[in-house]
Order: C-alpha cells, then sequence, then structure tokens
C-alpha cells in the first residue's frame, strides 16, 4: 500500500515538460506514480510511452480518451465519417505494435489504497466516462450523477481531461484534478499533485515554454509541428478561455432531469 502518490495527466505526447515534473523530488521519491490519461496522443507518442513503461511498477497508467482514439485509429476502426485529429492520426501511425497493445489494455477507473487515506478513484473524465466533462463549476447534480454507484469507501476522485487543476469537496468527498503536464492552461507551468496522509496538494513546476517548443520542434516530425507548437505550448490559453470552451459540455444551462 502506497504512503504517498504523485499524479500526472495529458502528457500529449511532451517529453521535456515530461521529465521535468519526472526530476522533482516528490516525484522521484513517491511510492507510486498515477497517469490518469492521454498519455501519446501529440508530438513525442512513442518517446513519452517507453519513458513512462522504462519506470516499471513505480507508474500506473490509465486509460485517457485520447489512448482510446489513437487505438481505434491504429486499429482501423475509426469512423469514416468523422474526422479525427490530425495529430492523434499520424500518431497511431508512429506507435509500435507494442505500444498500441500496451494503450488497448489500460484500465480505466482504477481504485488504490493510499496508506493512511484511504481508497482513491483515478480516472480521466469521471469514472464512468473517460471523456465525461466536470469542471471546477460544475452543479452538484452533475457530479452527483456522474460519482453514482460509488460506495463511501471512496474517499476521494481523481481525474484529468479538461487540464485545469483544482480541489473541492463534493458531498464530503474529496475531488482532484491534478492539470496537465503537456498542454498547461492558465500559465506555462506543468501542473501535477502529490497525495499522502496528511492530504493531497497541487503542484507546479514551472517550465521554459521557449525552450521545450525548440525542443520538439527538433525532435518531432509531425509535419505540422510548429503550428501544433504555437497552439498548445506557446500560446497558453487562460482558464477562463478553457472554461468557456469546455463549460457547454458540461451540461450547465440544462435543467435537470
Amino acid at each position: 500500500m502506497p504512503k504517498s502518490i504523485a499524479v500526472l495527466s495529458d502528457i500529449h505526447g511532451v517529453l521535456p515538460a515530461l521529465n521535468a515534473v519526472l526530476a522533482q523530488p516528490d516525484v522521484q521519491n513517491a511510492d507510486l506514480i498515477v497517469v490518469t490519461g492521454d498519455h501519446a496522443a501529440g508530438p513525442q507518442p512513442s518517446e513519452v510511452l517507453d519513458l513512462l513503461t522504462g519506470l516499471g511498477d513505480q507508474v500506473l497508467l490509465v486509460r485517457g480518451n485520447a489512448d482510446r482514439d489513437i487505438v481505434t485509429l491504429a486499429q482501423g476502426h475509426w469512423p469514416a465519417d468523422v474526422e479525427p485529429f490530425p495529430i492523434d492520426a499520424w500518431a497511431a501511425a508512429q506507435l509500435s505494435a507494442a505500444h498500441i497493445e500496451l494503450l488497448a489494455a489500460l484500465p480505466h477507473p482504477v481504485s488504490v489504497d493510499l496508506d493512511g487515506f484511504g481508497s482513491v478513484l483515478f480516472c480521466h473524465g469521471t469514472p464512468r466516462d473517460d471523456e465525461e466533462v466536470v469542471l471546477v463549476d460544475t452543479r452538484l447534480s452533475r457530479w452527483s450523477e456522474a460519482f453514482e454507484g460509488l460506495g463511501p469507501e471512496t474517499r476521494a476522485v481523481v481525474c484529468g481531461h479538461t487540464h485545469m487543476p483544482f480541489i473541492r469537496l463534493v458531498d464530503r468527498r474529496w475531488v482532484l484534478n491534478s492539470g496537465s503536464i503537456g498542454m498547461p492552461y492558465g500559465t506555462p507551468a506543468a501542473s501535477w499533485a502529490l497525495l499522502s496522509e496528511s492530504g493531497l496538494a497541487l503542484r507546479r513546476t514551472a517550465l521554459d515554454s521557449q525552450t521545450i517548443a525548440s525542443e520538439i520542434i527538433q525532435s518531432s516530425t509531425y509535419p505540422n509541428i510548429r503550428e501544433w507548437v504555437d497552439e498548445y505550448i506557446l500560446a497558453i490559453a487562460s482558464d477562463v478561455e478553457a472554461i468557456n470552451a469546455f463549460g457547454p459540455r458540461d451540461g450547465r444551462g440544462r435543467t435537470p432531469a
């Protein structure tokens, strides 16, 4: 049973940002590193997966919606009438059969007992759906729907997907979103979290966006890498912009049934 858990999410194939976070002493010393999805959908997919799997039993990978999409693309099952994200399709073509097999086998959700704290459920969107959107200001009835079926033994739910870090209480249960490693919102920093018996804490690792952009451009073979870097590494969207973009997807504005 781990005494400390470092939580990373939404690496999106950005190797320099992942390296920066893995170099943090609290991450290196954590008994377990849980990565809550969207590992490889980005400019350095193979390198990120190889680094994560190289951590062995210290790391637990949880499936994200982009991981599921990459598997669907790689296996040729993507619907013909739906246009995939270009970098997802490119990343799927870069990965080996072993990489695809790894992504296809990822669990969602996963529960881990944290020593001195209790059971923590790790997911990407919500426990019931890796693509469902919940935000810090999502209405309580939506949270109740998303957590339906969870027992009182689940002391906390840790998620990702929206790239926005927050901690809040939902009907006496802690909810934490660790933010994003590879495509941050708000500030040019990689957001992650540390869980221990003393509680849940958000952390951030400052990043030099220009240096990371240069490293990615030099190493990635993605055809539109400069445009991707300009949008997702150099142009940091604010939390307000992100909430305005994601907000309609959490059911706000609809009358609860």
